[in-house]
């Protein structure tokens, strides 16, 4: 099983490297600019690439990062929060650039990588995990702010949707993934569930695709999430 996970260095990225890896995957773990918790892992299936996804790569840049011509799934984790919720995400605080750099990362991001890795995934009739956030949910929006990390998230799950419809005849399945508040760097350690928990979860779900809908929209305890 050939995996391509970005933002694998750390966090929730990390978590689903060493879970596909535990499971006998081949695993192309993207990052960044710093390898960090990558560095620790030692396992001949493990290959990092470094892949900034604001960037645009050409196919050469495919072909000499050495990925498979077969991708079995990519999840697209890579993400950023942002500025501060109180201080830099209000109504009278986000600013535009703010709002374009983290729906540059967390959308345009995705759709990029999808772009460049899409013939390897329809030869392998693979899968695509969209990692998004509840907080990216109107319905469930009750509270307001967040703006930039919000509509972010929010444009993700749309694009993913359509990604689902599109890729459909080629028999490369969808599904936008809520990892839930997980205690990680973003969160400040702060969250409800481990890194553990949540990628076991959605391990699961990515599993049992083919019980959803096309582009759904599932928490990694499951269960729908209004969009």
């Amino acid at each position: 099983m050939n995996v391509v996970i970005t933002g694998a260095a750390r966090g929730i990225g990390l978590g689903f490297v060493e879970h596909y890896l535990s499971i006998g995957a081949t695993v192309w773990a993207c990052y960044r600019s710093d390898k960090s918790g990558l560095n620790r892992l030692g396992s001949d299936r493990l290959k990092t690439v470094q892949w900034d996804v604001t960037k645009e790569k050409d196919n050469g840049f495919i072909k000499t990062s050495a990925f498979p011509d077969l991708i079995d799934l990519l999840i697209n984790n890579a993400g950023v929060y942002g500025p501060d919720k109180e201080t830099g995400q209000s109504l009278d605080t986000v600013t535009p650039d703010d709002m374009l750099r983290l729906l540059d990362v967390n959308c345009v991001g995705p759709l990029r990588v999808v772009q460049r890795l899409k013939s390897r995934l329809i030869s392998a009739k693979g899968k695509i995990a969209n990692i998004s956030s509840k907080m990216g949910s109107c319905e469930d929006n009750t509270s307001g702010g967040c703006y930039a990390y919000r509509a972010s998230k929010s444009c993700l799950i749309s694009v993913s949707k359509s990604m689902a419809i599109d890729l459909s005849p080629y028999d490369v399945r969808v599904i936008t993934l809520h990892p839930g508040w997980v205690r990680t760097d973003m969160t400040q350690h702060s969250g409800l569930i481990d890194v553990e928990s949540s990628v076991k979860g959605m391990a699961g779900i990515i599993d049992n695709i083919d019980h959803y809908s096309p582009g759904a929209f599932i928490a990694f305890d499951g269960k729908c999430i209004p969009y």
